[in-house]
């Protein structure tokens, strides 16, 4: 929704219409998603360095807390938006707010992987919720009934887990991965319980579209990660021979994982509340897998020029491991949806599987994977294009 210079700054908030035509993302929407990119960019970074020194286990783990936190923020945002979004001046105050916070969260990404301080961290998600719950109360002032109640559960779900968020702070060392897991759970509770009454009015072709749109993101970060790696590669050790076939690799997996990701319109799929939190839900999986295939490129490039003080094998792994998984996630979020047969079922998981397999191939493991995603894409298209041909002919035999 674009704003005119005849209408006023400040308008009541009122729920957007589920059949909306014409429904696109707007640019303020395409400039939050940039911004959050700077955050995955730094929990990518942070990836790279635990990995390369040999802290596999503990930077995965930093990384899975980080990312939730970033990716639960855009989420919330996304979905209130849709639902939500009246383009006047104070929504887009606090959506700048919002992107401000975010930058403080990403400040905070490097010292919550090295000395486990998460302060910097927390005070972003503050920010960022304490936005979010201006625009619900907007909500609740402007509605009533059953609309009003959803507005004011999720003002108190989003207050109490911010509470609960205090645990990373005061809590020993030990206790916060436990303090993560917990949190976590109750924040994707949070939408469960307030809108159980009366859900909100989301567009699923917008929903569709503002998701893809973040994953071309996430995967431009990717590819410009990736690419930074190869060229300090090429000019400090002159390893132009040891880094092609990684970069190769690199870009036939991240074209892979465009194509793969694109070739079904999901918003069809987006038909009630239970298949659309599901399906979002999952997307933390594919978000962070597709920005953690960016990180494990970086690896194999820094193993490659002997900076990283670890194996081929586990350098490889980092690469082929989230590429499988996020190959897995599509499928099931996605294309298992509309494939048909057993043989369109079996293309991503089987490649899945092969992916896997190549990571033992030494130092040509990462050029091996992404060959293997490519001629998964080739599968693909030629099986569909064989069951159109097939189904263009049945009723020409039956008249």
């Amino acid at each position: 929704m674009t704003s005119s210079p005849t209408r006023s700054p400040l308008r009541r908030i009122t729920a957007r219409g589920r059949d909306e035509a014409h429904r696109v993302a707007s640019p303020l929407e395409l400039f939050f998603d940039l911004c959050f990119v700077v955050a995955i960019a730094q929990a990518g970074v942070a990836l790279v360095h635990a990995i390369a020194e040999g802290h596999a286990g503990e930077g995965i783990l930093n990384y899975a807390m980080v990312f939730f936190a970033i990716w639960w923020a855009w989420m919330n945002f996304t979905w209130f938006a849709s639902a939500y979004d009246n383009d006047d001046a104070l929504y887009r105050v606090v959506t700048l707010i919002q992107i401000a916070g975010v930058l403080v969260l990403a400040a905070g990404v490097s010292r919550a992987f090295e000395d486990h301080e998460f302060l910097a961290v927390w005070l972003g998600y503050v920010i960022m919720r304490l936005a979010l719950i201006t625009q619900w109360l907007r909500v609740a002032r402007a509605s009533e009934g059953a609309e009003r109640t959803t507005a004011l559960r999720y003002v108190f779900g989003v207050l109490l887990c911010q509470v609960g968020w205090l645990g990373l702070l005061v809590l020993p060392e030990g206790g916060r991965a436990w303090v993560f897991l917990v949190m976590a759970v109750l924040e994707m509770c949070v939408p469960l319980f307030a809108e159980r009454d009366h859900p909100t009015s989301w567009h699923p072709h917008h929903i569709a579209e503002r998701y893809g749109l973040f994953t071309i993101i996430v995967l431009g970060e990717t590819i410009a990660a990736a690419t930074v790696a190869v060229k300090s590669g090429i000019d400090e050790q002159d390893a132009l021979g040891e880094l092609l076939p990684i970069a190769a690799g690199g870009l036939l997996i991240v074209f892979a994982a465009w194509w793969i990701y694109f070739v079904v319109p999901i918003h069809g799929h987006l038909r009630s509340s239970g298949q659309a939190f599901l399906w979002g839900y999952g997307h933390y999986l594919v978000f962070a897998s597709a920005a953690a295939i960016g990180a494990g490129l970086e690896v194999s490039v820094e193993q490659a020029v002997g900076k990283a003080h670890i194996s081929t094998l586990a350098a490889s792994a980092a690469v082929t491991l989230p590429t499988s998984l996020y190959l897995l996630t599509v499928w099931l979020l996605h294309s298992r949806h509309f494939k048909v047969g057993m043989a369109q079922q079996l293309v991503l998981p089987v490649t899945a599987l092969l992916v896997i397999c190549c990571t033992f191939l030494g130092d040509r493991a990462v050029l091996a994977a992404g060959i293997v995603a490519g001629l998964a894409v080739v599968t693909g298209t030629t099986l569909t294009a064989r069951m159109a041909v097939r189904e263009s002919q049945e009723p020409a035999r039956v008249a």
